[in-house]
């Protein structure tokens, strides 16, 4: 079966389909010792070679992995500042490359997924995919109704309107408090704009879903874990890319969810029902706690920066899609 060169070169890790392009337009690409262009096609026979150097076929298997990033580190391979790049801390690969899934600022920690299928990457970072992610944000101050049905109707930000699909409320103490937000664009920072367009700053920042994987509880910070099986075939879906033969889905493993990450029985563009706010440590030195908390946390009485601060309503849809499995929130300050 034959199949785009750039294709092929992005399933095995080397770059995004962008990157490749742009090699095979500078005549960096052979397939049988002959340069290629783009759109020319190769099959499982053919020799590529990548500024000279042969790709070989993986030995192994694709692998996936969660990844609990630190605060501090980046998602570049390299840093001239000489700070620590998040792949300095993935198991070592042969014949194959780690590809990051999406990215997290240097101040925010929590999920990030990584594999070795370029391809599979590539898909649930479009924009068409619309996968959600869940934060847990830890906020200074208290924020008014008024504004927190803001962030869900839509903020003007610079780069167009913005909104959170979910906001929900997971208690604090003292100044701070903690929520639980959830998008579905990757935009850069979108999270910690949208707080910051309306007066809110933002002290803590977790991500704990992506799509349908879940950082996990007691995955230390700095820890890598192998994804399950199920959680690998909710990427496929999500995807929608076939699952790939390795792959067997068995046991049973939670709620299931709609691939980008609802629960099945949640219609999208319907808000969750409505609960009580839960409490729990959001960010341990023994990692995320998914486990309901023992004992509900305090309320939090000292007026904060909540307030709009000249913020611009957008014309965003009124409520928002649940972001489903809802995780508490912390309220331990460190």
């Amino acid at each position: 079966m034959s199949e785009r060169v750039q294709k092929v070169l992005a399933a095995r890790g080397l770059g995004s389909r962008r990157e490749i392009e742009g090699w095979i337009e500078r005549g960096e690409v052979q397939v049988n010792n002959r340069t290629v262009k783009l759109g020319d096609q190769v099959d499982e026979h053919d020799v590529i070679r990548v500024r000279g150097r042969i790709v070989r076929r993986p030995e192994h298997p694709h692998r996936w992995i969660v990844y609990h990033k630190p605060v501090g580190e980046i998602c570049s391979r390299s840093d001239p500042e000489g700070r620590r790049p998040v792949f300095a801390s993935l198991p070592r690969l042969k014949g194959q490359r780690w590809v990051a899934v999406g990215r997290l600022d240097l101040n925010t920690s929590g999920l990030l997924l990584f594999t070795t299928d370029g391809e599979l990457a590539n898909r649930l970072m479009h924009p068409s995919m619309a996968l959600e992610r869940e934060y847990a944000v830890r906020v200074l101050g208290e924020v008014p109704p008024a504004t927190q049905d803001m962030l869900r109707e839509g903020v003007e930000l610079e780069d167009g309107a913005a909104r959170f699909d979910s906001l929900e409320e997971q208690g604090g103490e003292g100044a701070n408090h903690w929520f639980h937000v959830v998008v579905s664009e990757g935009r850069n920072r979108l999270v910690r704009r949208l707080w910051d367009a309306v007066g809110v700053t933002v002290s803590r920042l977790i991500r704990v879903r992506y799509g349908p994987v879940v950082l996990g509880h007691g995955l230390k910070t700095g820890a890598v874990r192998d994804l399950e099986t199920r959680e690998v075939a909710g990427l496929y879906e999500a995807a929608d890319l076939p699952v790939p033969d390795s792959v067997r889905t068995r046991g049973r493993g939670g709620p299931r969810r709609d691939p980008r990450g609802k629960p099945r029985d949640q219609r999208p563009g319907k808000a969750a029902p409505a609960g009580k706010a839960r409490t729990s440590r959001a960010a341990r030195e023994d990692g995320w706690s998914s486990s309901p908390p023992k004992k509900p946390g305090k309320s939090s009485s000292p007026a904060g920066r909540g307030g709009s601060r000249g913020a611009k309503p957008a014309g965003g849809r009124p409520g928002g899609r649940s972001g489903g499995g809802g995780k508490p929130g912390g309220s331990r300050q460190r």
